[in-house]
């Protein structure tokens, strides 16, 4: 798991991000939107129809997981950093801002 500060480092380009708890990981917040999560020490981006083409493309992979009910596999509109974001601050600012969009999108 990331610890919070490595966490506000990571979006530093995007701006000042909160950091809450939710339901074993956490949520990411800019603006009051939610932006990403980190769960099972994963950080995971929003996205949408129109981002998520750009997340698969850059190899980053959805979450997904069995749903308790029916056992139905459920995905979730959240990606994996891609590779290179991780250690390019100027990268992740792109993707960051692309998370951004898809929550503003989300909320309208």
């Amino acid at each position: 798991m990331m610890d919070n500060e490595g966490i506000s480092e990571l979006f530093a380009g995007l701006g000042r991000v909160s950091i809450r708890r939710m339901f074993g990981g956490k949520g990411i917040y800019h603006e009051g939107l939610i932006i990403a999560i980190e769960v099972g020490g994963e950080l995971m981006l929003k996205a949408d129809a129109s981002s998520a083409p750009d997340f698969l493309a850059a190899g980053s992979q959805q979450w997904t997981y069995t749903g308790k009910r029916y056992g139905k596999l459920v995905t979730m509109p959240y990606w994996t950093v891609p590779d290179d974001a991780m250690d390019d601050p100027d990268e992740m600012k792109v993707w960051a801002q692309r998370a951004y969009e898809a929550a503003l999108r989300a909320g309208k």
